[in-house]
């Protein structure tokens, strides 16, 4: 599970902002909050962010991405780190960009952090976090590296940091080097934290094509009930060669990089067709992603999914992320960007409601959202500490607030008044009125 993250000189963050998914003494809908039992600690299933454009919310998520993507795949050897520091105050841009995640996983609780610019990490460090005191694992600060006592004589360990790179994190070289002790840390970042970007689509999508997959059940039924007009969602055989507008080198990689049972997807477009090609019986199979709809005389006619509505592959990109949060296996923090994008409050209502209906004391999951659907701003669907904003200052740089940190907003309060009236911020200023008809007649005046 996220407990918090704080981010600190990266994109719009200067200063260091924080984000924290533990509960709050707010008293509303304590039924689903989960439970670090070894902490006592009462956490959050859920939190959607709001603000104005360009006020921080997908910076926000890019941190996030960043940060895993680093971890989990590294870098390569005599290459830059692609860390970008606030750019508007000039002090900042030569200082180093801090990322601090506190996270719970394998029975325990962690905070790991590291400080970096372009070319090197500044430092780095993991902490366990007990129940009245905290014990650092280790500490790096450039190239020198600390040990807990008992780590202090693993040659094992320090061999590991040898080798790790002025650019390079050194718990993803440990952890590429076999060191198990920071596996499971490491695998959360890997596995747990899922993060989905407003133009992502059907990351797991051959699933979509196996009738034994649970998902398959799923996706059918959930399209259906909500009013899509899709009936089932399949796969039609096509030749391999058949498959258009694929360039050949890709055609050649595939037949000499293709093995059995380890399917290909292949994505032409963003609002394209999908594939999906496999090995079997030493030949190369493709499947194409479509959609049935039923005519008149309750028949299934078949559409290429590029026909379907741009709410309708939202839908089908976010349901498997949604049915992975409720199945069995490691618990996910799945950040969506943007979830609203292209769907109807009412079906963007529809899941945050059905993910919130199965959530309890033994909910590990997490949901975190950023929104503009300032219809979803009611306390009978989400907590005071459950909604956050980001605000813009005037010097370009960003922030993050709770609203449960705003004294004024009780539990029986139209918080969406007071949001659209400006006094919660995270609002855009806008400077323009009345008619766009002036501006016009400038511009064809110099024109």
């Amino acid at each position: 599970m996220l407990i918090s993250f704080s981010v600190e000189n990266y994109l719009s963050f200067k200063d260091r902002a924080t984000f924290s998914m533990v509960a709050s003494r707010e008293k509303q809908h304590q039924e689903r909050l989960g439970i670090i039992k070894s902490h006592k600690i009462k956490m959050l299933p859920m939190a959607a962010i709001y603000g104005g454009n360009a006020s921080g919310k997908t910076n926000f998520c890019q941190a996030l991405n960043f940060a895993k993507h680093l971890i989990v795949f590294g870098t390569r050897p005599d290459t830059r780190i692609p860390v970008e520091p606030f750019r508007l105050s000039q002090p900042h841009r030569g200082k180093p960009s801090g990322f601090i995640f506190e996270i719970h996983t394998g029975g325990k609780c962690y905070e790991y952090g590291f400080y970096l610019t372009p070319q090197q990490v500044e430092e780095e460090w993991l902490v366990e976090i007990l129940k009245t005191t905290e014990k650092e694992i280790f500490r790096r600060k450039k190239d020198s590296i600390s040990f807990r006592a008992d780590l202090e004589k693993d040659q094992f360990m320090n061999f590991a940091f040898q080798g790790t790179r002025d650019n390079q994190l050194f718990l993803t070289n440990s952890v590429n080097q076999k060191v198990e002790r920071f596996k499971a840390l490491y695998e959360w970042f890997r596995d747990c934290l899922v993060l989905i970007a407003p133009d992502t689509r059907f990351e797991s999508f051959d699933q979509f094509l196996k009738e034994d997959s649970p998902i398959y059940e799923y996706m059918n039924e959930a399209l259906s009930r909500l009013d899509t007009g899709i009936a089932k969602i399949g796969g039609e055989d096509i030749p391999f060669d058949s498959i258009p507008m694929l360039p050949l080198e890709v055609r050649s990689q595939i037949k000499e990089t293709l093995v059995k049972d380890k399917p290909a997807r292949i994505r032409l477009d963003t609002h394209g067709d999908r594939y999906v090609v496999q090995l079997k019986d030493d030949e190369i199979h493709a499947q194409k992603l479509v959609s049935f709809h039923l005519d008149s005389d309750n028949k299934e006619i078949k559409f290429d999914l590029k026909s379907e509505s741009d709410g309708s592959l939202r839908l089908i990109d976010l349901l498997p992320a949604f049915l992975a949060m409720s199945q069995d296996g490691p618990a996910k923090t799945l950040v969506i960007d943007e979830l609203d994008r292209s769907l109807h409050t009412l079906l963007t209502r529809q899941l945050l409601d059905s993910y919130l209906a199965d959530c309890g004391p033994n909910t590990q999951s997490q949901l975190i959202i950023t929104t503009h659907d300032v219809l979803l701003m009611e306390q009978d669907l989400m907590r005071r500490d459950e909604m956050w904003v980001a605000e813009r200052d005037a010097d370009g740089s960003s922030h993050l607030i709770a609203f449960s940190d705003y004294k004024e907003i009780r539990n029986d309060k139209d918080i969406r008044k007071s949001y659209l009236q400006g006094r919660l911020g995270g609002i855009p200023k806008i400077l323009l009125g009345g008619s766009l008809k002036p501006m016009n007649d400038r511009i064809a005046a110099n024109g």
